[in-house]
Formats: C-alpha cells, sequence, structure tokens
C-alpha cells in the first residue's frame, strides 16, 4: 500500500540526474510506464496498459523507505512541507485531470459530488475558475471543510427536498463518490447541455441522449499535469487539509477512513524521519 508519497532522496542509481541527496520529493501512483505505447506518446501515460502503480504492482509508501523511478519523481517546490504536500500526488493530480477535462468560468456553475480528499482539491480548482461552485455531500464533516474552502452552496445529499432545489441547475457535474445512487443524483444536477465527469468506478444507469449531454471520465494526470499542480500549491492557489498519524498508527488512520471520520485526508509519517 501507499500508492502516494513524499520524502528526501536517500539514493541515486546510476546514471540518474535532476537529484541530490536530500531533495524533497513525491510519487503519483503512476510509478512507471513503458515510453511507447499510442498513451505514452501523447502524454497520457496513466493510460498505459503496462503501467506500474506504486502500493500495488510494487510495495508504496508504507515504509520507512520506497524506490521510485526518476522519470516518475517530482521535486516538492520549496516552502511546502512534505507531510501537508502528499495528497497533491493522488487527489491534487486527479482532480486536476477532471477539471482539465472541462472549460468553466464566470456565470458557470459547478457541483461537486463527494467531497473527500479528491473532492476538497477539486472544489479549490473548480473556484479558481470564477465559477460557482456548489458542493454536495453526506458527511456533515467533509461539507465543513468544503464550506471553509469557500464553496458557493454547501448541500445534504441525504436531504431530498435539497437535492430537488439543485436539479437541472449545473452546467458541470464533478463526481467522485463510488455510488451508484450519488450518480443518479449528479445526473439530475445536469443541466440539458452539461458535461459529467466521473472519476471512480460506477454505472451510469439512466441517461438521456436527447439532452445532448457529455459523459466523460477520468483517471490521474500525466507528469506535465502533476508539475502543474505543484506549482499551484506553491502559489498558495490551492492547500491540503490533512490529519497526521505516525506510521505506527495506520490502523487507526484506516478505521477512521472506513468509518467517514476523516475531515479529508490522512497522511501517514515517519515520526523518527
Amino acid at each position: 500500500p501507499g500508492h502516494e508519497a513524499t520524502g528526501r532522496v536517500a539514493g541515486i542509481g546510476d546514471g540518474v540526474t535532476g537529484f541530490a541527496l536530500g531533495d524533497p520529493v513525491g510519487i503519483q501512483p503512476i510509478w512507471w510506464a513503458c515510453g511507447t505505447c499510442e498513451f505514452c506518446t501523447s502524454d497520457r501515460e496513466q493510460l498505459c496498459h503496462k503501467r506500474i502503480v506504486a502500493g500495488e504492482h510494487v510495495n508504496g509508501g508504507y515504509a520507512e523507505f520506497m524506490l521510485s523511478w526518476a522519470d516518475y519523481t517530482y521535486h516538492v517546490p520549496a516552502g511546502l512541507d512534505l507531510i501537508d504536500a502528499a495528497p497533491l500526488f493522488c487527489p491534487g493530480i486527479t482532480a486536476y485531470g477532471v477539471m482539465d477535462k472541462v472549460n468553466v468560468g464566470p456565470g458557470d456553475v459547478v457541483a461537486l459530488f463527494g467531497l473527500g480528499g479528491v473532492g476538497h482539491m477539486a472544489l479549490q480548482m473548480a473556484l479558481l475558475t470564477g465559477a460557482e461552485v456548489i458542493a454536495v455531500g453526506r458527511n456533515a464533516a467533509h461539507r465543513d471543510v468544503a464550506a471553509e474552502l469557500g464553496a458557493s452552496r454547501v448541500v445534504d445529499s441525504t436531504d431530498p427536498a435539497a437535492l430537488d432545489a439543485i436539479a437541472d441547475s449545473a452546467d458541470v457535474v464533478l463526481s467522485f463518490a463510488a455510488s451508484d445512487e450519488v450518480t443518479a443524483q449528479a445526473m439530475r444536477t445536469l443541466k440539458w447541455g452539461g458535461t459529467f465527469v466521473n472519476a471512480v468506478p460506477i454505472n451510469v444507469e439512466e441517461f438521456h441522449f436527447n439532452r445532448a449531454q457529455t459523459i466523460k471520465g477520468s483517471i490521474l494526470g500525466n507528469r506535465a499535469q502533476m508539475r502543474a499542480v505543484l506549482e499551484l500549491a506553491a502559489a498558495g492557489k490551492i492547500h491540503t487539509v490533512v490529519e497526521r498519524f505516525p506510521m505506527h498508527e495506520a490502523d487507526v488512520a484506516l478505521g477512521k477512513l472506513a468509518a467517514g471520520e476523516l475531515r479529508s485526508r490522512a497522511v501517514l509519517f515517519n515520526p523518527e524521519a
């Protein structure tokens, strides 16, 4: 486990340039991709069929040390705390990849479903466009974070009347909740001619083609987009909301995640580092 991680360079392989011992760095889930397929050669390496995912195909960040491929290791800008920066490498890049698939600005309405780790990053990026952003979620703590981050409107998704009030209102709907029920709610919020972008495994059970709506899928982002996320954070335009747990309390963090008790993203850290 540990598909997003930050740390400092502790060793450098033969022939590797651009890194020095002690450099603050991070890795996103795409640990390696082939570099030669149609996806890799068109800056869509996250779609590479041979990609290797950190924490899934190779050992990830739940450790004191991990290996990373130089081409998929990113410098963490000066001034960013390594613990706070960690969620930029999955929620951050996932949110950026979604936002890159829509064209929104002042006067547009964006409805965002799922306000956890990815959602709180997408909310900030959507607000940067000048659009009105409606944050929709069932978790009260997540809704509180959305309000603190400046959401134009915060909606309790367990309140049918509140959902009815935003029906057919959004030019763009972004969904980060792996729930068919939430997906149905999200589709009811989408205007005719609007765009729905989803970044998690779900089923769209009802879709009316004569509404001229567009559905898009998204997964992570490419290396250039990852660097853009880090630049946004370094400029103070986005920030993560994290709860810190020493590595030996991983079970506590995962328990809170399973119980829906996290405000946003949990980060494990090595207290001896």
